[in-house]
């Protein structure tokens, strides 16, 4: 269920996101680059609104975001519930899943520090 009406969200943002690029362009271009200054993307001066803002409100784009988003619906944990799955990286970069380190009845300690 939660899926659903996170493709129903997804799908009516697009669609109203689309008809607005369609309907009011340079005002949605100048939102999203807006939004782009905020979110530090003008950092790297390579990287032009012509390089990303094509992008938004494509098919593309909707299955990115909904991948994203059902993705972390596996990451969600509540107190008094089983832990969920996520995957994690090792030192090594291979991706696993959390319980693919259980054995047995032993507990699961995770360690998080940096390296810096």
């Amino acid at each position: 269920l939660q899926k659903i009406l996170i493709l129903l969200h997804v799908t009516a943002c697009v669609v109203v996101g689309k008809t607005l690029l369609v309907l009011f362009p340079n005002a949605v271009k100048r939102y999203l680059l807006k939004q782009g200054e905020k979110s530090g993307m003008y950092k790297n001066p390579k990287f032009g609104y012509e390089n990303w803002g094509p992008t938004f409100f494509s098919f593309k784009y909707l299955l990115f975001v909904l991948k994203v988003k059902w993705k972390r619906l596996e990451d969600e944990a509540y107190e008094g519930h089983p832990a969920p799955n996520t995957p994690v990286v090792t030192s090594s970069g291979e991706v696993r899943h959390l319980f693919d380190f259980l054995q047995g009845n032993r507990p699961l300690i995770l360690n998080f520090g940096s390296c810096t």
